[in-house]
């Protein structure tokens, strides 16, 4: 955290929202946040000061789907590792995301308040992490790992590599809910629908009873919080809308009208389409099950079509990866991918404010703003004009400031 003011001279910055650049700005950075943005604004006295000379200085990026804890496709091979090398492999993981850039995520499943406060005390070098315990899974469901033939109770979802835990009935679903609140939960993530990488639901397989949802979205919406949904089909993202659901991820089978419906709910989708192409490109070789190999194309080519519905709908969109294990080198193929139907300005907002909004960080990630978290990236060149500016994997970016530390810097004047 800076310890004296300092102050960025002559700057472009990028206001995601009004998808603009101003010109020749002045940030003042003290005590970790932004104390003040102005037009030509001297160092007060004592400050540090750096002239970016025209660079462009815009907010870190956010991740709103991640699995930190997931550094092995091999998810079974994740769960009955030592929990100390899990938290090592994940202080990896968030090491190798910050340097891309991204100085928030959202896990969606496997992190722990423990890695929060190793961010939060600099124990690890890495993004604000932002978490929601375990995913929520039926018996059957989409943490459900076990083949057919394995009759061992449950999956070990006390294990810090475990992404899920199964929970069967309203009222083990609100103990659950009411647990993870306890241990540092900021929402409740839930598999509402089949997935690819499990062995035993199809995709279109509907999960959790409607009474088991709406007593997650009560016990969220009772701590303030809310609930996320795994879902695919437009069945399933109807159903999860309907009974209080927000945050909608995937969406890859989404039809106009439910697109519709969840726009005016207040909903926000998280398309998390390069999980996908990853899985394409190197599932079957890195191990991927022949039955989740043959669900991969459905939501695949599905996934590319919901970008111009979930757009037409006014559906707000945030950026999310899901790449799991070894895939993660394509994480920033995502942005190739939501660039062929969306402009550069939806998928700055959908980096910085969309996500900032979904993780309950408004006014404090995803801006660059008075009050708001010292949270920022150094570029040479408009990012709304370029976006190869944030591919890969941050060999562009001049510097990476996260909670008013530089974790990266060429920039002349640093100390």
């Amino acid at each position: 955290m800076t310890e004296t003011p300092l102050v960025l001279t002559n700057a472009r910055v990028l206001d995601p929202d009004a998808g603009r650049l101003h010109d020749r700005m002045s940030i003042r950075i003290e005590g970790g946040r932004i104390a003040d943005v102005a037009p030509g604004a001297d160092a007060p006295e004592g400050a540090r000061k750096i002239d970016l000379a025209g660079k462009t200085v815009m907010p870190g990026l956010i991740d709103c789907h991640m699995h930190v804890v997931a550094w092995s496709l091999d998810l079974w091979g994740n769960m009955i590792a030592p929990t100390s090398l899990t938290a090592l492999r994940a202080a990896r993981v968030l090491e190798e995301t910050l340097a891309r850039g991204f100085t928030t995520v959202r896990d969606l499943g496997g992190a722990d308040h423990g890695l929060v406060r190793g961010v939060e005390e600099g124990m690890i070098a890495g993004p604000r992490l932002v978490i929601c315990g375990k995913g929520l899974s039926t018996t059957g469901g989409h943490c459900d790992l076990r083949q057919r033939t394995d009759d061992r109770p449950g999956i070990m979802s006390d294990r810090l590599g475990s992404m899920g835990v199964l929970v069967d009935g309203v009222d083990a679903v609100r103990a659950t809910c009411r647990t993870y609140i306890k241990e540092g939960a900021q929402f409740i993530k839930i598999m509402a629908n089949g997935g690819v990488s499990s062995p035993n639901d199809p995709i279109h397989a509907l999960q959790f009873s409607r009474d088991e949802i709406a007593a997650a979205v009560e016990e969220a919406e009772n701590a303030g919080l809310y609930v996320a949904a795994h879902v695919y089909t437009d069945a399933a993202i109807a159903r999860c809308v309907d009974l209080g659901v927000r945050s909608l991820e995937h969406c890859n089978l989404i039809e106009a009208e439910t697109a519709a419906r969840a726009a005016e709910r207040g909903c926000i989708a998280v398309p998390t389409l390069v999980a996908y192409e990853a899985l394409a490109r190197e599932g079957a070789a890195l191990g991927l099950g022949a039955d989740s190999v043959a669900k991969i194309d459905t939501v695949r080519d599905g996934g590319r079509r919901s970008l111009s519905i979930l757009r037409e709908a006014g559906l707000p969109m945030a950026f999310g990866s899901d790449l799991l294990g070894e895939l993660r080198k394509y994480h920033c193929l995502e942005i190739d991918l939501l660039a062929e139907a969306l402009s550069a300005a939806d998928i700055l907002r959908s980096l910085t404010t969309v996500g900032a909004d979904l993780c309950g960080l408004a006014g404090t990630a995803g801006v660059i703003a008075p009050g708001a978290s010292a949270d920022l990236l150094v570029v040479d060149g408009n990012p709304l004009e370029d976006l190869g500016l944030l591919k890969d994997d941050g060999a562009h970016l001049r510097a990476i400031m996260a909670r008013g530390t530089f974790y990266k810097s060429d920039l002349e004047g640093m100390a």
